[in-house]
Order: C-alpha cells, then structure tokens, then sequence
C-alpha cells in the first residue's frame, strides 16, 4: 500500500565530491615532496652548522699565517733601509763638511783681513811720524819705501820675493842714513810685534870672506826662522866683496829663502854729498858704479877675492829693486837713534 519514492542524485553534487578526491588525491601526492624538501633544508642547514667552524679556523689560519708572514717582509726591508741611511748620511756629509769648511774658511779669511788692517794702520802711523822727524828727505822716498813694504803686510796675497831696499847716501848724511834705515827697520817689525836683524858691514870689513858669508847666512836664517821680520845690513860696500853672494840666497827673485820679509841695505858713497837733483835712475847708476868699482878693483884686500863681473851682475840685480837717496837731516843726536 505505500508508494516508494525514488530521488536522482543531484549532478551538482556528485562533481563535487569528485573534485573533494581529487584535491584530496594531490594533497597526498605533494605531502612527500614537501617531507623530503624540509629533510633537504634541514641537512643543508646541518651541513652548514658543521662546516662554520672549519672556516672560521680556516679564517684563523690564514690570519695566523699573515701574521707569520709580516715579520718576514719587514726583514727583508731592513737591509733596504739601512742602505738608503747609509746614503742618506753620506750625503749630509758630503754637504756638511765642504760647508763648514767654507765657513770655517771665512771665519779666518774675516780674522786675517782684521790682523791685516790693524798691522797696515800700525805700519802708516809710524811712517807718518818718520816722515814728520826727517822733513828733509825726498817726498818719492816715502811714497816708494811704504808701497814696497806695505806689500808684505798682507798675508793673504802670496809672497814670491822679499822687499829689498837699498838706501844710499854721501859721507854728510851718514848719520841719518843709519837712523833712517833703523827707523824704516823697526816700524815694519813692530807693526808685526817682530824684532829687527842688524848686520854691521864696516865690522867684518877686513875678515875673511869665506868666514863673512858664514856669519852673515847664520844670523840672516837663524833670525828670520826665529820670526824676525827684517834685516838691516848697513855699510854693505865694506863687506868683502865674496861674502855678498850669500845674498843670492836671501834677494832672489823666484828663490828666496824667506819670501814675507825685508831687507833693508845702506851704502855709504864715497862722495861727500849727493845731489838732491839727481833723479833715482841716475842715484841708482851712480850706487851700480861705485860697486863696481869697490868690488871688482885690482887693490883691493885679499879678502875681496872670489868676486867677478858676472857675479856681480847677478847680485845687483837681485838687490836693486829699490834705491833710494838719504839726505842729511837737522837735530839728529849725536849718537844712536832716535
């Protein structure tokens, strides 16, 4: 008696069940892949925990080694640097010491100069008062007398001679041609703080010759080596004629013994006056003609040989670089010098 009912399933629903299994299919698929991709990270990380460490101590070994190897690099540097010190030193010295040498050069060029000048000033000044004491003598003869001298004063130009002055005169000037020699003498020494040589020609007039020259070379050498500054060789006509050529050594041009001295010589004329208008060519003639004749002569003593003209020759041309006439002078003393 009931009536049975039968429903059609809804298509609707029947797709979507199909599609719950088939989602439900795929998820059971991508589970294993996504086990197996958290087992892949999760060694990789493992792996990548276990390795930090041997790269850190990597890290410290090449530190370790860096720091083993400066020390090297700076050894080899050290030779380097010690090289250029070495270098650098001897070029400072190269520099210095030339430079301290100028310096020190200039530093005594500067005191020299100063000695010099005081020396010149001392020089003038007593040449100034001769000239004021022997008013009569020729103006030439101080102009020409301090030039020569005044030379050997500086010792900063090389000396290649000695000054070798020869004054003359007549038998009424004799007194002042012995002051005035000694004076000229003395003021060239004492400028220097020197003493003078003083050789006496008419006291050795009749010695031997030989036994003069030895004398007159002993006290010459010894008084110039002992830091005399000048000698006075007065009368020097009485000598004996051989015994002058011991001045060969002593009035060289070129060859002198001692080049920063003076020698100052006197001849005594056998006239007794000499004229004041006689220029100095004809004063030096007529000094050049009586040695000749006082020298060379037949009758002279024996102790006058060893001379002849060619010797002679020589010897007046080495000492008559300056001559220079003496007039008598008014108020000198009587004896000595003032």
């Amino acid at each position: 008696g009931g009536t049975t009912v039968y429903f059609e399933e809804n298509p609707v629903k029947e797709n979507a069940k199909a599609y719950d299994n088939n989602e439900t299919e795929k998820l059971n698929i991508y589970t294993p892949l996504k086990e197996i991709k958290a087992d892949f990270l999760e060694k990789n990380q493992e792996c990548y925990s276990t390795s930090a460490p041997h790269s850190r101590s990597k890290s410290r070994y090449q530190s370790s080694t860096e720091k083993q190897s400066q020390p090297l690099v700076k050894n080899d540097g050290e030779p380097q640097n010690g090289f250029h010190k070495m270098w650098t030193l001897l070029l400072v010295l190269l520099i210095s010491v030339p430079l301290l040498y100028v310096l020190w050069s200039g530093i005594q060029d500067a005191t020299s100069s100063r000695r010099d000048a005081e020396i010149l000033q001392e020089f003038r000044a007593r040449m100034k008062k001769l000239k004021n004491t022997y008013q009569s003598q020729d103006p030439g003869l101080w102009r020409r007398a301090r030039a020569s001298l005044e030379k050997r004063l500086n010792s900063s130009h090389v000396h290649l001679e000695p000054a070798i002055l020869l004054l003359t005169a007549g038998r009424e000037a004799e007194r002042a041609l012995r002051c005035l020699s000694n004076e000229i003498a003395e003021a060239f020494a004492s400028s220097q703080n020197a003493t003078t040589i003083s050789i006496n020609g008419a006291d050795k007039a009749v010695l031997d010759s030989d036994a003069v020259k030895l004398e007159v070379d002993t006290e010459l050498s010894s008084g110039f080596s002992g830091g005399k500054k000048v000698a006075v060789v007065h009368r020097f006509e009485s000598l004996p004629a051989g015994s002058t050529l011991i001045f060969y050594k002593y009035c060289d041009h070129e060859n002198a013994a001692f080049k920063d001295v003076a020698l100052l010589l006197t001849v005594l004329l056998d006239e007794q006056s000499l004229k004041k208008s006689l220029t100095f060519q004809e004063v030096e003639e007529k000094v050049r003609d009586f040695l000749w004749a006082k020298f060379t002569s037949s009758d002279v003593p024996s102790s006058y040989n060893g001379m002849d003209t060619d010797k002679l020759s020589g010897l007046w041309s080495r000492i008559s670089h300056l001559v220079l006439p003496v007039w008598p002078e008014k108020g000198l003393p009587l004896e000595g010098c003032t």
